[in-house]
């Protein structure tokens, strides 16, 4: 295969011959011949090249974050006899990626090079796929070969070290309170009955109950109880700085992380109808960053959207509402929902100037803590010291 040099050599070629030819300049038809016969050479060498090489790629970490550094190592072994100068090529999503020329390797002998993934921001990064070329000393021809396929990589939002959400109880029918209460003793001591799930012990069915009910019962020795947070997202503006909807992003996922920490159960609510459900479990919380980490504004939707679809499952435990640069109405309309859930928050992404003090709201309400926030740091330190001492806050942090 001929590069660009090598068309646009053989394209003077041929001209030169056929004016040398045609004017009787035998200079002319002579230069144009050498350059034809190069570039037939180039294709030659190139093309008779046999390659043996394993060429592997590395990235470490594969799970990453925000500002995490990461690292993709490559390695490049020849498995026959002296190989020719190689170049191995890795786009990176939208850039270049890795350009690296590989010199003459003996039979055995092995190279290896790194370079560092772009990790400023959140978001999908396809890595690939990984080409090997030769060319020619001319560059006039080229040979490629598919090295390694495409990879793709997820750079979660950034999570803050946030103390955990309020701990509030759901409507859990497998929980429910801090501490456990017996049902019933007789025989093996047990608290309750509760349906079969998939992945529960068959030795601990209760065979008269699952007579009586026509369905598989367990017999629950132990009473589970979980606090259950729900999480709300505003996707419809990003604000008058994209930073403000990147925040939010941020403040989202190091609540949930935060929780996940606990055993919580949690749940991401969007306002432009997305709805994750209550579950818990790493994978759970893997999901949720993964959604996270693509989010992106849509101007769908709306807070009564959101408010309507949480009226609509009542299910306890604390909210903790992300805003865009909202307005009092739009915080007031998520503080009335007080007697749907033991606790909220509101956190409020530049929702006042940076240089006001102003309160968002002009009166605290038990049970709800307003935050305004405009940087990382000033939202850690504000959610840390509403719920790292469990106390209530109330006003504009900057």
């Amino acid at each position: 295969m001929l590069t660009r040099n090598g068309w646009l050599l053989s394209g003077l070629g041929a001209a030169l011959v056929v004016f040398g030819r045609a004017l009787g300049i035998w200079e002319l038809f002579v230069v144009g011949t050498t350059a034809l016969a190069l570039v037939i050479i180039a294709a030659l060498s190139v093309g008779l090249s046999r390659l043996k090489v394993n060429v592997s790629r590395q990235i470490r970490p594969v799970r990453l974050h925000v500002g995490q550094p990461a690292r993709v190592d490559m390695r490049v072994s020849n498995l026959a006899r002296r190989s020719p100068v190689l170049r191995v090529r890795d786009p990176v999503g939208a850039t270049r990626g890795a350009d690296v020329s590989v010199g003459p390797l003996l039979a055995g002998e092995s190279v290896a090079a790194a370079y560092r993934l772009p990790t400023d921001r959140r978001g999908a990064v396809t890595i690939g796929p990984m080409t090997i070329e030769v060319t020619d000393p001319f560059s006039l021809a080229k040979i490629s070969a598919r090295a390694a396929a495409v990879t793709n990589v997820t750079i979660f939002p950034a999570v803050l070290d946030l103390s955990p959400a309020p701990f509030t109880i759901g409507n859990d029918p497998h929980g429910g309170t801090h501490a456990p209460n017996a049902l019933a003793r007789s025989g093996d001591d047990f608290y309750a009955l509760r349906q079969y799930t998939v992945g529960d012990d068959l030795r601990r069915v209760h065979w008269k109950s699952t007579a009586r009910h026509d369905e598989l019962m367990i017999r629950q020795h132990e009473l589970p109880w979980q606090g259950r947070v729900t999480v709300l997202l505003d996707t419809r503006r990003e604000g008058d700085d994209e930073q403000h909807f990147e925040l939010g992003v941020s403040a989202a996922a190091s609540v949930l992380a935060a929780s996940a920490r606990r055993h919580d159960l949690t749940r991401l609510v969007t306002t432009d109808g997305g709805d994750s459900d209550f579950a818990t479990g790493h994978f759970h919380l893997e999901a949720l960053l993964e959604f996270l980490a693509t989010v992106r504004v849509t101007g769908r939707g709306g807070i009564k959207l959101a408010i309507s679809k949480l009226h609509q499952h009542r299910s306890g435990g604390a909210l903790v509402a992300v805003l865009i640069t909202p307005t009092q109405s739009e915080i007031e309309s998520v503080t009335r929902m007080r007697s749907s859930f033991g606790s909220i928050a509101v956190i409020a992404v530049g929702g006042s100037p940076p240089n006001s003090r102003q309160d968002v709201i002009t009166r605290a309400i038990p049970g709800t803590t307003i935050l305004n926030v405009t940087s990382p740091a000033g939202f850690t330190d504000a959610w840390n010291l509403a719920y790292g001492h469990r106390r209530s806050l109330a006003g504009t942090v900057r």
